[in-house]
């Protein structure tokens, strides 16, 4: 059963949504008879991606749009709600779901600066600027802010990144607080957290996918059964990691500070063997 957001004739919005997840979401909503706005920027990837999403929608070709949009600007995100107003004249699922992962270092700050306006600035002003109308209308709505199981557990090696996805995970929390706390608000936040999913994010100098990793297919598919059954934290497994696995890493990095362990003691020498005891229990 559907979330009553995910309506025929509904609308949605997704950033990033000219590849991986987000073209995945956007095929998956127009397969439900939605309309849908693809958010990306401009240039030939964006049209193809209009095309495709069109392409499931023969009898309502006006129903699939793409806005050429860099979401590090909030004018640019503000342009995007206003087309979407004119054309479709209502949001009723915002998926804030832009990212990069160029690489990044606590001393070296050439990237830090764009990893935060991309995957975390860009979440805050989406939900700012299309969030007030969608629960003006008292009618069913999600925002869905896709975020990372690294901005959870916080693995050594990409640290600007990390922050920007820890971000995401506190700003969603405290939103979700906020809408349900909103006298008549029929709006949903949820924290969308992938595993390893296959995509240009993520392939590296793979041509194929890897045994391990889930489709973004197989993501939103997991995404859009956990809306419907009201999960506000969407954890999703792989083909490598369980959900019991992504649980206990969880605990363990909690109880860095319960503990008063040194951070990131899961790849601390001296926790090595502990860490390692400690999966399997219970397993």
């Amino acid at each position: 059963m559907n979330h009553p957001a995910l309506s025929p004739s509904n609308v949605a919005v997704i950033t990033g949504g000219a590849s991986g997840i987000g073209l995945a979401a956007a095929k998956r909503f127009a397969g439900l008879g939605m309309k849908v706005a693809i958010a990306d920027l401009g240039g030939e990837r964006l049209e193809q991606a209009c095309r495709e999403v069109a392409d499931l929608q023969p009898a309502h070709p006006d129903a699939v749009i793409a806005v050429a949009t860099d979401v590090t600007r909030p004018d640019d995100l503000r342009n995007l709600k206003q087309i979407v107003d004119e054309k479709f004249g209502q949001t009723d699922i915002l998926m804030n779901n832009a990212g990069i992962q160029p690489g990044s270092s606590v001393f070296d700050g050439s990237n830090w600066d764009r990893i935060i306006a991309t995957n975390l600035m860009a979440v805050v002003h989406g939900c700012q600027i299309f969030g007030p109308s969608m629960i003006k209308r008292q009618t069913p709505g999600l925002i869905i802010n896709t975020g990372s199981k690294q901005g959870i557990t916080t693995p050594p090696g990409d640290p600007a990144y990390n922050v920007s996805k820890s971000g995401v995970k506190t700003f969603t929390e405290a939103l979700q607080h906020e809408l349900r706390n909103t006298k008549d608000c029929h709006v949903t936040a949820h924290l969308f957290i992938p595993g390893f999913v296959y995509t240009a994010l993520t392939k590296g100098d793979r041509v194929e996918k890897p045994a391990g990793a889930w489709t973004p297919e197989q993501t939103v598919d997991f995404m859009l059964e956990s809306v419907a059954a009201g999960d506000f934290y969407i954890l999703c497994p792989d083909n490598d990691v369980t959900r019991a696995l992504d649980e206990k890493r969880i605990l363990w990095a909690a109880n860095d500070i319960i503990q008063n362990r040194p951070p990131l003691s899961r790849w601390h020498p001296d926790f090595e063997s502990r860490f390692a005891n400690f999966l399997k229990q219970n397993a």
